[in-house]
């Protein structure tokens, strides 16, 4: 299902060359990275890993909205750590994820409650659901 938009509130705009063996930058200066194949060992990051940081971070943001609506603030020492498979099966190439929370202070039941919300409400949880797995563990 295609959402649309009302109000555009920022766009990214990036120019990149060389595929996963070039670099890529915005058009603010903000970022301007070289990249590399997963398991070069060549100077660079790579997609999987700007996706995870990309997810890691908006998801955060999603966790805070929902905590603000409980009237709760999450603490500042929160954590998402994002890790992202590129695998292949019959020829076809595709991601899987795992978002692991830390959220030291808050009990369980809301941690888990958060976490919910926040995949309902993140950009980046909207646009793969249904496209990959995601599991999320609480820590």
């Amino acid at each position: 299902m295609i959402h649309e938009i009302d109000k555009v509130l920022y766009t990214a705009k990036t120019h990149t060359t060389g595929g996963r063996d070039g670099a890529g930058k915005s058009s603010d200066g903000a970022l301007d990275v070289k990249l590399s194949s997963p398991g070069s060992n060549r100077p660079g990051t790579n997609p999987e890993q700007l996706f995870a940081v990309g997810w890691s971070a908006c998801f955060m943001g999603a966790m805070g909205l929902a905590a603000k609506a409980r009237g709760i603030a999450l603490p500042a020492d929160v954590s998402v750590d994002a890790e992202v498979d590129l695998g292949i099966t019959d020829g076809v190439f595709s991601l899987r994820a795992r978002l692991n929370v830390h959220v030291p202070g808050l009990n369980r039941p809301l941690v888990e409650a958060l976490v919910r919300e926040a995949h309902q409400t993140c950009p980046y949880s909207r646009a793969t659901r249904g496209n990959l797995d995601v599991a999320f563990n609480i820590l």
